[in-house]
């Protein structure tokens, strides 16, 4: 009874530190909640020890009686029981070890067949022992008898229990913290399982091997199990507490898609969707398709393939999008945002909100285009004028903003009761004599009024004498979009034309390369940054495509004729790039290398430019480069793919590496 007396305590044992792992949990509505597939293997583990303790407790009481021939039957059954839970819980066991590295390459795959082969192996000759003893037998007395074939299944369930110690061990050491832990303990369960192999194969009517398995299952609970339900409940706390600033938080699985949701709006509780599941990617579409706004739909679904979201997470920590939501058939925004977990395995995306923030944007917005003062658009607007009214129709007060005193010493005041009696006064003071008359015609409120009931701006240049000498002045009448208003600007001609031909200049001259005349690097940065802004925020982008060129040997040409030469090899690639490519802007963007942005037209008939192209290049460029007449351009162009491509830099790096092979081609010839 000693025998089966320790598989009761083992039994006892094992319910007692394994009730919550044994049994399922349930929702709130009563069904069961999703399992995780690791914590289902382990659950099979500890079911298939069940069994064996169970077998291995009656094995011990039936044994007692095994000289009554009417139990024997019983005694061999359970024997062969006793050895099937046995092999049972090394293959269960071995499948959680597995699962617990989440793990898939070749070594997994290995491991998992050999366990498997072993365990059918063992069917089978348990199925033949009954005709060839070749693992157990009974003699006369129904006296148990160990055969050869035993040894050999306990040393391939030892040699087996090996290598999976070792491979647990290493990874043990590659490990820190409370992983290192965990692998160590999983590994010294596996050696723990070897030993008490042993200690059974040395005595076969001793229950050794319940010892080693309700000692590694102690283990396991103290090291692994309860280490990881701690650490889960930690995780389980941040997101639940993080929850209550976001409508969800989602922690996902990168490669399989299994997930769990942390929520606490009850808001976002009434879509009713799963808070747990094994496939991230294709629910999230099919709620995509029930929930997002019809408008918002086709994007929000483009947005959850894997594929998509693991190449956005390596090319930044996190992203964002948002997209609306259907809530009560109330349409609301969410924004979501993506970020990769600190184990590399997972990454976690919270569901925030944002509708009442983008209504209240967009409130602000809409009150700042319809509150805007006279002030502001005077202050705006004296940037390009000396002088600026702003006049009331119905009585004709007046303010006024000035950034210049062109009217010499006439003290001129800052608002007024009536603009045209004022005007009417100080005009024979103030405009030349021969423009006087006309002058103040045009400044005559009837006049005005009916000037502007057919047109937009009503306009008129004259002379103004200050310090005794006369100067062109434009004053230009517009009324308000409500029409209570005129708004009458006044400005220097001179002026006016001398500084948009400075700040037309020097805009032009910030994004022109000095050489070719062609746009520079700066333009093309800010192109770029434009393009990516579009990108980066969801829109749907005009098609494009990027055309790198690159002159070959301008360092020969430098080197052997000198720079002059090579700036004129310069100019004629160049002039190449804009001929063929008229319709699209040309960016130098390195010494020898520009950047075409296709567009347009031009983008329609790529294939054809790039013919022309290649046409004209092939008709010169073994010509130029044998007598140094002229360019020998590399060139390469790629096609902005809005399914593939998240960054303009990528399509540039495409185009540049087209054009590389190009250039090792012209080499060759």
């Amino acid at each position: 009874m000693l025998y089966s007396c320790i598989g009761i305590l083992a039994l006892i044992i094992h319910f007692i530190i394994n009730h919550d792992a044994l049994g399922r949990k349930k929702t709130k509505n009563g069904k069961y909640e999703e399992t995780p597939k690791v914590e289902k293997r382990y659950r099979y583990f500890l079911l298939s020890a069940v069994c064996y303790y169970v077998t291995d407790v009656a094995w011990g009481i039936l044994y007692e009686y095994h000289h009554i021939d009417a139990l024997f039957p019983l005694v061999y059954s359970t024997t062969v029981f006793y050895f099937i839970f046995m092999f049972l819980t090394m293959l269960t066991w071995i499948r959680y070890v597995v699962e617990y590295l989440n793990k898939r390459g070749f070594k997994s795959k290995a491991i998992l067949y050999a366990v498997w082969a072993m365990f059918t192996l063992a069917i089978i000759y348990l199925m033949v022992n009954r005709f060839y003893h070749f693992i157990f037998s009974f003699n006369e007395k129904h006296e148990y008898i160990t055969e050869p074939g035993r040894y050999i299944a306990f040393i391939l369930q030892i040699a087996f229990y090996m290598i999976v110690a070792i491979y647990m061990l290493y990874i043990a050491v590659r490990t820190h913290g409370e992983e290192k832990v965990r692998y160590a303990a999983v590994g010294f369960t596996c050696l723990g399982f070897e030993i008490f192999l042993v200690l059974q194969i040395l005595y076969p009517v001793w229950p050794f091997y319940a010892m080693g398995l309700i000692i590694g299952n102690c283990v396991i609970h103290s090291f692994v199990e309860a280490g990881e339900r701690k650490e889960k409940e930690f995780f389980d706390n941040i997101a639940k507490s993080m929850a209550e600033n976001y409508e969800a938080i989602y922690y996902i699985d990168i490669e399989t898609g299994e997930y769990k949701e942390y929520s606490k709006s009850e808001m976002y509780g009434s879509l009713n969707v799963p808070m747990k599941g094994k496939d991230f990617y294709s629910e999230t579409r099919e709620n995509a398709a029930l929930f997002a706004h019809p408008d918002d739909r086709e994007f929000a679904q483009s947005l959850y393939y894997k594929e998509i979201m693991q190449k956005k997470l390596e090319e930044r920590k996190s992203y964002f999008y948002k997209y609306r939501i259907m809530i009560n058939s109330e349409a609301r925004y969410f924004r979501f945002t993506v970020m990769r977990a600190e184990d590399d395995r997972h990454m976690v995306l919270s569901v925030k909100d944002i509708d009442d923030e983008v209504t209240a944007e967009n409130m602000n917005l809409e009150t700042k285009k319809q509150s805007i003062t006279f002030s502001r658009i005077a202050e705006s607007l004296a940037s390009n004028y000396d002088a600026i009214y702003y006049v009331n129709v119905e009585d004709s007060s007046y303010v006024s903003y000035q950034t210049n005193n062109i009217y010499g010493q006439l003290e001129i005041s800052q608002s007024g009761d009536d603009f045209f009696d004022e005007c009417a006064k100080n005009i024979p003071h103030i405009i030349h004599k021969s423009d006087a008359d006309s002058v103040l015609d045009f400044i005559n409120k009837d006049n005005m009024i009916s000037a502007l009931s057919n047109r937009k701006v009503y306009t008129m240049e004259y002379r103004i004498v200050v310090n005794d000498k006369a100067r062109y002045t434009r004053m230009t009448v517009r009324k308000t979009s409500d029409g209570t208003h005129f708004l009458v600007g006044v400005a220097d001609v001179k002026k006016e034309k001398q500084v948009l031909k400075a700040l037309n200049t020097e805009k032009e001259l910030a994004r022109r390369d000095e050489l070719t005349g062609t746009k520079n690097k700066n333009a093309y940065k800010e192109l770029e940054k434009s393009v990516q802004s579009n990108i980066d925020n969801g829109m749907d982008y005009f098609p494009f495509a990027l055309v790198v060129c690159d002159a070959n040997d301008l360092k020969k040409v430098n080197d052997t004729e000198g720079h002059v030469a090579g700036d004129e090899y310069i100019k004629a690639s160049a002039g190449i790039l804009c001929e063929i490519f008229n319709h699209s802007p040309v960016f130098r963007v390195g010494g020898d290398e520009f950047v075409v942005f296709i567009r347009g037209n031009d983008y329609n008939n790529r294939d054809k430019l790039m013919e022309k192209l290649m046409e004209k290049l092939r008709q010169t460029s073994v010509e130029n480069r044998d007598n140094n007449s002229g360019p020998v351009l590399a060139s390469g162009i790629a096609v902005y793919e809005p399914s593939a491509d998240s960054l303009v830099s990528d399509i540039f790096d495409r185009a540049d590496k087209e054009m590389y092979e190009d250039k090792q081609r012209l080499k060759g010839l």
